[in-house]
């Protein structure tokens, strides 16, 4: 018998998120008419308001941030940083964790990092320490912080104290109760470089992925602070400022939800009325270290074993670490 061959398959058009763009574009002109007089309503009105504020003051410093990022991974070898870092563990966690200041990106780009430095022979304690610091205390975050917080010079030394203390501590815990066992192969594995490759493209390509995914992020929080604003009356984070415990759990919670980019992330807390700067500054000491995008990309990348251990228990740190600052730094603000 003759096998009868299957007809070619026809290879339906893609459409992705462009044509999708263009298309309410289009749609958006034709009815502009119709459309503003839906949206012509006051809670709209400010929602649209706090959205494009928020978007258009973090976009700058999350542009700067995966560009610079971008040049890091291109042009500067990867094994920089245990060249200068002690080689007893408890005394390159410091090191590790100051060292971060040099990642300006977000902490989607200092997962990949951190495993990359596991794989090339530094202390695991060293490269958690790296981790949770880079997206934190790097200059493109504490400037968007100073931006967002204007006349309070009080909480980006916080922030970055709060976020240092939280990686020392988690690398200081790790070095002394941490087992390789928890662990995934892969994190550990030794990796060759590829020969040759183009390092524009490198940077092109890291920058592209950066921009891609910090701006989706950037989207959503945008989205987000405007229908807090929005929907959650006025009293009800006013009955927060007297009640520090609850504020500091809700906006540790909203931080690991919201799952915002760092470089961002300021700007939207800022934008939440009647808060006081402690629970805010919680927000920005938990968001960085642990979210729910972070510890997806940490069972990828160490292992769902790992995440599971270390989640919970940098949340914990973070909180406390934000506290004990906050109260020595922002006192009753």
């Amino acid at each position: 018998m003759t096998e009868i061959a299957d007809p070619p398959r026809v290879r339906r058009p893609l459409i992705t998120s462009l044509e999708v763009l263009c298309v309410l574009i289009v749609l958006a002109a034709v009815f502009q008419s119709q459309v503003t007089a839906l949206l012509d309503v006051p809670a709209l009105r400010t929602g649209s308001t706090v959205f494009v504020a928020v978007c258009v003051q973090a976009m700058p410093f999350l542009v700067l941030g995966v560009l610079v990022s971008g040049l890091i991974a291109a042009f500067v070898p990867p094994d920089a940083l245990r060249r200068v870092l002690p080689v007893k563990p408890g005394a390159a966690v410091p090191v590790a964790g100051i060292a971060g200041v040099a990642l300006p990106g977000c902490e989607c780009a200092s997962v990949p990092v951190a495993r990359r430095l596991m794989q090339q022979g530094v202390a695991p304690a060293a490269a958690l320490a790296f981790l949770l610091a880079a997206p934190a205390i790097n200059p493109i975050v504490l400037v968007s912080t100073a931006v967002a917080f204007p006349g309070e010079p009080r909480m980006v030394l916080a922030r970055f104290l709060g976020s240092l203390l939280t990686a020392c501590a988690m690398g200081w815990l790790w070095a002394r109760l941490g087992k390789a066992e928890w662990l995934a192969e892969r994190a550990l594995r030794r990796v060759e470089a590829r020969p040759g490759g183009s390092r524009w493209v490198v940077f092109a390509e890291s920058a592209r992925h950066d921009l891609v995914e910090a701006g989706g992020f950037l989207v959503l929080g945008g989205l987000t602070s405007a229908v807090f604003n929005v929907l959650v009356p006025a009293e009800w984070l006013d009955s927060l400022a007297g009640q520090l415990l609850l504020g500091v759990l809700v906006m540790a919670v909203l931080a690991v939800v919201l799952a915002l980019c760092s470089e961002a992330d300021a700007f939207v807390v800022a934008s939440m009325p009647g808060l006081p700067l402690i629970p805010k500054l919680v927000f920005l000491v938990v968001g960085p270290a642990v979210d729910l995008k972070l510890i997806a990309l940490q069972s990828g990348a160490f292992g769902r074993g790992f995440a599971a251990r270390f989640a919970p228990v940098t949340f914990v740190v973070a909180i406390a670490c934000a506290v004990g600052v906050g109260a020595v730094l922002l006192g009753g603000s």
